[in-house]
């Protein structure tokens, strides 16, 4: 067997000495175990998940739909950019969802603001739906729908060729539609694109670069 365990292991004994694994001499890859567990993917708030090596293609059409859950009120969700300007970006600021896209001409935002501060950033799951078609783009947050009339009508692709980075993005990577460096802290789930018919669900264990990102279990709602 070549691959460790995605489990809980406590109450290890040696020749009946209890083994202490509160402070290890050397630890890789290794969480604290959760008293109550829930699907997703938790992000620590320290890096990011980095999928689609060879780079994704936005072009003029993408639809991005996601579960998230946090107490934090500022956190990157999703990036995807291109050397030049074309790039789309999903943010939390300040408790409200962000979403750019800058097609070449300049970037356009659609921004959902809640009631109060903190009620997207109450450690409850709140569905996520970001939608571009070709120069429109819309934001559905818990089935509240906010569009955003866009002046540049005549630029409608996003002409990416990055990787899509989630839940933040290395410093030596250039990301044209985020205004934030903070790392989502909290769970992810569900994360799909769809481009036409073509709908992808995304794994975060199969990410090429996974930072602070445990797959397939998320703490129980925070106290």
């Amino acid at each position: 067997v070549t691959h460790g365990i995605p489990a809980c292991i406590g109450g290890m004994t040696i020749n009946s000495k209890p083994l202490d694994n509160e402070s290890p001499i050397s630890i890789f890859a290794v969480n604290k175990c959760y008293v109550t567990v829930q699907e997703g993917t938790f992000f620590d708030g320290s890096g990011f998940a980095a999928l689609v090596r060879e780079g994704y293609k936005v072009r003029s059409d993408v639809n991005i739909t996601l579960e998230f859950r946090t107490t934090a009120v500022h956190g990157i969700l999703l990036g995807v950019s291109s050397a030049k300007v074309d790039a789309i970006g999903l943010e939390i600021v300040n408790g409200k969802v962000l979403f750019h896209v800058n097609n070449g001409a300049g970037r356009i935002t659609a921004t959902y603001e809640p009631r109060g501060t903190n009620s997207l950033c109450d450690g409850k799951w709140h569905k996520l739906q970001a939608n571009k078609s070709k120069h429109s783009i819309s934001l559905i947050i818990d089935g509240n729908l906010v569009q955003t009339d866009n002046p540049y009508i005549q630029s409608t692709s996003a002409d990416t060729n990055n990787p899509i980075y989630v839940g933040g993005y290395p410093a030596d990577v250039k990301q044209n539609c985020l205004t934030s460096k903070s790392s989502f802290h909290g769970c992810l789930r569900n994360l799909v694109l769809t481009k036409g018919q073509q709908a992808e669900l995304f794994d975060f264990s199969r990410a090429f670069d996974l930072r602070g990102v445990f797959p397939h279990s998320c703490p129980g709602a925070e106290h």
